[in-house]
């Protein structure tokens, strides 16, 4: 089913690039990206200490610095991967990132006017939640050294981001309804959305070998490679010999990769995972990341989404869009009555 699941994104841009291993990526679903609005927050103005703190815009006395379009902009470029922007684009990023900005700034103002219960409380499970997602506190670290911040700072990002998403979610969320004829006729009108993909679930072996590796090295790995080939034609456990040589970090896991479809992994190893039958290992594949081994555990064909199955992600999906217009309407709306200065040159 190729509906986006994703949810309309309240979500700060520096509390989303820091507790998602700083992978946030700003590009939007095709579907979703004129609906849902960009709402970075701005942090406290108590970073003084920090540089870049003269102000590039003003929302009703409230100072936005040059420190935290920075860490906006950064996040956003993060989101054109392979992409080396010119000095014009950079430019009219950091003219949206601004934007973006001032919009989390009006609507965190709003926010501060509601209470909200235990804010410590969700504060503290939403960066637990975030840092349980890095395998040590060294690569937690080095997501935030990425954005010129510290723990202080991201746990007052955080706050400011719960309450413009509680802002959001009483005021406009929960007024807005989908009708199930809206549904049934977008189903109706978008039927090859809702096909499942042909996938395939598999394990890997990956001798890993460094793209600057000397023509010895790689015949050293592939050696290897060929070596626990042997082995596991002999009756070795599969995982056991992943977990113990495997340079992947799904190692740990066996070797264990999950289920993917066709245009998820790099050409030679996708060709040899689907020519598998289930529970066949493959010869040693070469790609660009090394040496592979790959055994194959299930395959599920393509087959099509009733619409009792989408219903509920077509209703989020609708939802979405419909309370992405109502904030932008709420920004427009709040635009004219609030004094808003961009001192970007």
């Amino acid at each position: 089913m190729h509906v986006s699941r994703q949810k309309l994104s309240v979500t700060g841009l520096m509390v989303a690039a820091v507790l998602t291993c700083g992978s946030l990526s700003m590009a939007a679903d095709s579907e979703t990206k004129a609906a849902a609005p960009k709402t970075g927050v701005t942090p406290p103005k108590a970073e003084a200490a920090l540089s870049g703190q003269e102000a590039v815009a003003r929302v009703n006395g409230v100072t936005i610095t040059a420190l935290e379009l920075k860490r906006a902009a950064k996040v956003m470029q993060s989101g054109q991967r392979g992409m080396t922007p010119s000095v014009d684009q950079q430019k009219e990023m950091e003219k949206q990132a601004l934007q973006q900005l001032v919009a989390a700034e009006l609507l965190y103002q709003a926010g501060q006017k509601q209470e909200i219960k235990d804010l410590d409380k969700q504060v503290d499970a939403k960066l637990a939640q975030g840092k349980a997602r890095f395998t040590n506190d060294q690569d937690f670290a080095k997501a935030m050294k990425e954005l010129d911040m510290d723990e202080k700072a991201l746990r007052d990002y955080t706050r400011r981001d719960l309450m413009i998403t509680n802002f959001i979610e009483k005021t406009i969320s929960s007024k807005v309804t989908v009708s199930e004829e809206d549904v049934r006729k977008f189903y109706d009108q978008n039927a090859d959305k809702f096909t499942r993909p042909e996938t395939v679930k598999a394990s890997h072996i990956l001798i890993g070998v460094d793209a600057k590796a000397t023509v010895e090295e790689k015949k050293t790995a592939r050696k290897k490679a060929e070596k626990l080939r042997k082995e596991l034609a002999g009756g070795a456990d599969f995982a056991a010999l992943a977990k113990a040589n495997s340079t992947d970090a799904s190692s740990q896991q066996g070797g264990d990769l999950g289920y993917f479809a066709k245009g998820q992994m790099v050409p030679a190893f996708e060709k040899a995972a689907f020519a598998l039958k289930t529970g066949e290992i493959s010869d040693v594949v070469e790609t660009q990341f090394g040496y592979h081994i790959i055994k194959l555990t299930e395959k599920k064909a393509s087959e099509h989404v009733e619409f009792k199955d989408a219903k509920p992600r077509i209703e989020e999906f609708l939802k979405n869009q419909k309370v992405g217009a109502a904030v932008n309407d709420y920004l427009t709306e709040a635009r004219k009555t609030a004094k808003v200065e961009i001192l970007l040159k």
